[in-house]
């Protein structure tokens, strides 16, 4: 028998509102990716099925970033002091530290979920982004909160189909 993994519940099919749709399928990508990475054992967690050498903790450790880098960072404005905490070298591999465990990550990942929501909740999709990177660009190059929503929800949505073959690899589990 193939172990399955329950889905997360999608925002409803009622909805109209692009901001309820974009959040509502944030935060469904965001359980998605916790569910398929529960009762992974910790050699599953931090092994690498893949030629490029990711492992399923180094992409939720990546996620955390990226809300950090694109919320935080990047819209709000805020100084972060490691931006890029998911990379030892750039580009490389994704990076999470020998002691880091699954708990520490999905902590730090749901500190990020949760700074996150109340940076969208505090704005307006079409307010611009304070910096990109720490500078501070032209009206016409930085992205506006929508653009940035969407771009993240591409990101969860890719990586979770990578976290779908990830899994079955590891222990044959599958699921949305």
């Amino acid at each position: 028998m193939v172990p399955q993994i329950e889905p997360a519940e999608e925002p409803p099919v009622t909805l109209t509102s692009p901001y309820d749709l974009l959040t509502g399928y944030l935060d469904f990508y965001r359980q998605t990716v916790l569910r398929k990475l529960e009762g992974m054992s910790d050699a599953e967690l931090r092994n690498s099925r893949m030629p490029s050498g990711w492992s399923p903790l180094g992409l939720l450790k990546h996620l955390a970033c990226v809300e950090l880098r694109w919320l935080q960072w990047g819209f709000d404005g805020a100084p972060i002091d490691e931006p890029w905490a998911d990379f030892k070298t750039r580009p490389g591999v994704w990076h999470v530290e020998p002691g880091e465990t699954f708990e520490d990550v999905r902590r730090f990942f749901e500190e990020q979920c949760t700074r996150s929501r109340a940076i969208v909740a505090a704005a307006r999709l079409d307010d611009q982004a304070a910096t990109l990177g720490g500078t501070v660009p032209a009206d016409e190059d930085r992205p506006t909160l929508i653009w940035i929503l969407f771009h993240l929800l591409q990101e969860y949505a890719r990586h979770a189909g990578q976290l779908d073959i990830a899994r079955e690899l590891a222990d044959g589990a599958v699921g949305e």
